[in-house]
């Protein structure tokens, strides 16, 4: 196999990621992400495959998305995704629906933070100008 994934360490892929080696090793114990292998030594061994696949949760967590729905998206995912095996087109098109609805409230969330950060804004605009006023 002369196109073989490239592996990383769990190191390099927190590195990578921006997450800490406990959360990943939380995410491999609650099912999220599972390393593609094993070193000899017991390390575990990830690819880019894995890497996007802790992004996605990665992105989901600031919405507020739980571990169920972290859970369930990713599978839709690797459902929709599956090169061998690839679902028939009434399941192709249920996946989708779901996906679509995940889509309509991760855009609902965004929209709420951008509320919510513009409220902040305003507040911290707010301070700003009382500061210049007791000068």
């Amino acid at each position: 196999m002369a196109d073989q994934a490239r592996q990383m360490q769990i190191g390099e892929v927190a590195e990578r990621t921006g997450l800490s080696l406990r959360t990943i090793r939380h995410y491999e114990d609650v099912g999220l992400v599972t390393p593609s292998a094993r070193s000899k030594g017991g390390f575990r061994l990830y690819t880019e495959a894995d890497v996007d696949r802790l992004m996605v949760v990665r992105r989901m967590k600031p919405l507020d998305f739980s571990l169920e729905e972290m859970r369930e998206l990713l599978g839709i995912i690797d459902r929709i995704t599956a090169a061998d095996n690839a679902p028939a087109e009434d399941e192709r098109q249920r996946l989708r629906e779901r996906l679509d609805a995940y889509q309509k409230v991760a855009d609902a969330r965004c929209e709420k933070l951008r509320a919510q950060l513009m409220a902040a804004e305003d507040f911290a605009a707010t301070l700003h100008r009382k500061l210049d006023e007791v000068g």
